[in-house]
């Protein structure tokens, strides 16, 4: 930091700290801390980026949505390649695309902690692909976005935080427990609703229970310290 006098120094070590500390007390975090690894996110920091270009890029030139999204009757003539392409750029535009964004880093951070970088991949582009042509063919054939990508790796975390006290001997916190919960009966109403998240959600809960880590070491969470489940 040169050029940054020593108090600014200190006051930025500090804020950073104290953002550090608040994001290690969520709940969710918490838990993560004692059953997956310290690795870095290199892998949603990686997709974060590139989804975060094609935002910028669509913003800059709109023409290039049009291009690059779901489009069913494009789609019928041969350009399947727009069932990925739909997965970086948004239809949500510029706040639809940063809550995507914040939610891919969020969540994707923590699941690539658990599930490991290529567990992750597997999670994220299936249940997106998934659900990019399950909106093709029957919920919406028109659209973009990376927030069903991201419905997969909830559903993928949810059961991970549900089977860690039988996996790993953790009690999670009443607010992750509850949450996690909750997972499995909204993907189902989402997808009564015809709402294109809830069936990818579904996927990652299948998926996160097939992938599930074989045991602490292949998470690389080492010992495991009690989590006890708090008001």
């Amino acid at each position: 930091m040169s050029g940054v006098p020593r108090g600014g120094r200190t006051y930025l070590q500090s804020m950073n700290t104290s953002a550090t500390s608040r994001w290690h007390e969520n709940p969710f975090v918490a838990v993560v801390d004692r059953i997956g690894t310290q690795r870095r996110p290199v892998l949603t920091g990686t997709v974060a980026v590139v989804t975060a270009l094609a935002l910028v890029a669509q913003l800059v030139h709109p023409a290039l949505f049009d291009q690059f999204r779901r489009d069913g009757a494009a789609i019928d003539a041969g350009q399947w390649w727009r069932l990925v392409t739909g997965m970086f750029f948004q239809d949500g535009k510029l706040l639809g695309g940063l809550f995507n964004l914040v939610a891919l880093v969020v969540l994707g951070t923590l699941a690539e902690r658990y599930f490991g970088r290529a567990r992750w991949f597997v999670l994220y582009f299936g249940c997106g692909l998934f659900g990019q042509f399950l909106s093709y063919v029957w919920l919406q054939p028109v659209g973009a976005g990376n927030s069903m990508c991201v419905a997969g790796l909830l559903g993928a975390l949810a059961v991970a935080l549900l089977r860690a006290p039988s996996r790993h001997g953790v009690e999670l916190p009443r607010p992750a427990f509850l949450a996690s919960l909750l997972v499995l009966p909204l993907a189902l109403l989402d997808t009564l609703l015809h709402d294109n998240h809830g069936m990818p959600a579904l996927l990652g809960m299948a998926l996160g229970f097939l992938l599930l880590p074989k045991d602490q070491g292949d998470a690389g969470g080492g010992a495991v310290r009690p989590v006890h489940r708090g008001g």
